[in-house]
């Protein structure tokens, strides 16, 4: 079989000797696809960046990486990158529509019309068609991965790079990303993907690769490796998914009331997002919030922060809050740090604007388990989840009295994923801070909150 992508003896060191990633050797022939799974920071996302040829200029890549026999690949057309951040890989500026346009347009080389009538159809199977002239920031975060997508696949790519492709995904358009995933290697390309979702891994099928801190542990076919792994490491993973948390006992709450929500209407633009929601919040109080993306749930974050003013209804503080009190966890943490500056100076601007004690910082880089170095490194050099725990810490140095997670660990693998949250949960408890939680897992709602919305049921039409 042919081999469409070969890896052999892949390194990736810092500049200053440090090993990030071991050597490591596969290939992925055609009609293929591999999945990398693993802890978050353990390097998946470099072997990709690898491959792709974009590492960060202080770190270097030793071995060889043939694409098709060769050395080099055409970027678009042969080659191409699904990002974990979408944000990150669409323009601000360009309509969405605009953007899959110009892939199919200049890369693949269709004339206009077609590339318009193919425009139109990529949008309608995503379920977007309604939404081609709306810009990236106007859109969820399950939209922006949709449309990422379709603008990466656009331009005739047959071999596809996905990094972490469904988080932040309801059910629903997470299979339908998972569908999009396997027509590249069913129609004969080659699909490596990187995940810390077992549910995706197993979906997906295929070859497995288990990695951590940079070390390869076991590789092997999917349904080997999730049923039968060798690995501690591996089963414990496998172990740690939301529906096998134990049950909990909730953390009581102040019976002091904190807000009141009364017949909310939320609107982007003239779009209604949902209408007539209402709900009571307590001081420590954890309400959980579902729904299908694009239906405004992180919208409901920004009315309660006083960015978005509501269509209708009101929002009532039993008592008025410092403006620096109710915070935002943001489903894309890249969003909410300058990139090119450290991250402790960073947390130290803050520190010092807001009077705040820099004291609690070694403790809650401990609890979050990240190693205090991360500190010295700016937000584009450390992963999506290390930069999410980041955000955390930064939330939680503020001691607020209403903390809005949106997916706030949704970049986290399993195990990760559940000491970071059982920390949230007992800070916001010690402070009295409630705490509202976003997630498409039900599993991981009703583990932790004393009540549930689900916004679905108040979306417009």
């Amino acid at each position: 079989m042919d081999k469409l992508i070969r890896v052999t003896d892949l390194t990736v060191k810092t500049v200053k000797g440090e090993c990030l990633v071991e050597p490591m050797s596969f290939s992925i022939g055609r009609g293929q696809n591999l999945t990398i799974l693993g802890e978050t920071g353990s390097g998946k996302s470099l072997l990709a960046q690898s491959i792709m040829g974009c590492l960060a200029p202080e770190l270097t890549a030793t071995g060889e990486i043939n694409i098709e026999g060769e050395m080099k690949c055409q970027w678009g057309r042969q080659l191409a990158m699904l990002p974990q951040e979408p944000y990150r890989s669409l323009d601000p500026t360009m309509p969405i529509g605009k953007q899959i346009w110009e892939s199919l347009y200049f890369v693949a080389g269709e004339n206009k019309q077609i590339a318009q009538q193919k425009t139109q159809q990529k949008l309608t199977a995503l379920g977007l068609n309604q939404f081609a002239q709306h810009y990236p920031h106007q859109i969820s975060g399950g939209m922006a991965q949709r449309v990422a997508f379709a603008a990466a696949v656009s331009g005739g790519a047959y071999i596809l790079i996905a990094d972490e492709p469904t988080k932040g995904l309801d059910s629903h358009n997470k299979h339908a990303v998972i569908q999009m995933l396997q027509s590249i290697s069913s129609q004969g390309g080659a699909l490596l993907t990187i995940t810390h979702d077992i549910d995706v891994a197993q979906q997906l099928g295929g070859d497995i690769m288990v990695m951590k801190q940079g070390k390869l542990l076991e590789q092997g076919k999917a349904t080997q490796i999730l049923s039968r792994p060798h690995s501690d490491y591996a089963k414990a993973l496998i172990a740690a998914a939301p529906t096998r948390w134990p049950a909990q006992h909730k953390i009581s709450y102040s019976d002091t009331n904190l807000l009141t929500v009364k017949e909310l209407t939320l609107a982007r633009e003239q779009h209604i997002l949902f209408r007539g929601v209402n709900f009571s919040l307590k001081k420590g109080e954890i309400l959980g919030v579902v729904g299908e993306s694009g239906v405004g749930k992180s919208s409901l974050g920004d009315a309660l922060c006083g960015l978005l003013a509501p269509k209708c209804g009101q929002i009532t503080w039993h008592f008025l809050p410092q403006r620096h009190q109710v915070l935002k966890l943001y489903q894309d943490p890249p969003a909410a740090f300058a990139p090119n500056v450290p991250l402790h100076i960073l947390l130290n601007d803050v520190i010092k604007r807001h009077q705040l004690d820099s004291q609690r910082i070694p403790y809650l880089l401990e609890q979050l388990n990240l190693n205090p170095d991360i500190l010295q490194r700016t937000a584009e050099n450390v992963s999506g989840g290390e930069l999410q725990r980041v955000a955390i810490l930064r939330a939680l140095l503020f001691q607020p009295v209403l903390l809005f997670a949106d997916e706030a660990t949704s970049r986290l693998d399993p195990i990760t994923q559940k000491d970071t949250l059982d920390l949230l949960v007992e800070q916001c408890r010690l402070t009295h801070c409630a705490l509202i939680l976003v997630s498409h897992d039900h599993d991981l709602i009703q583990h932790y909150c004393h009540q549930v919305i689900d916004l679905t049921a108040f979306r417009e039409g």
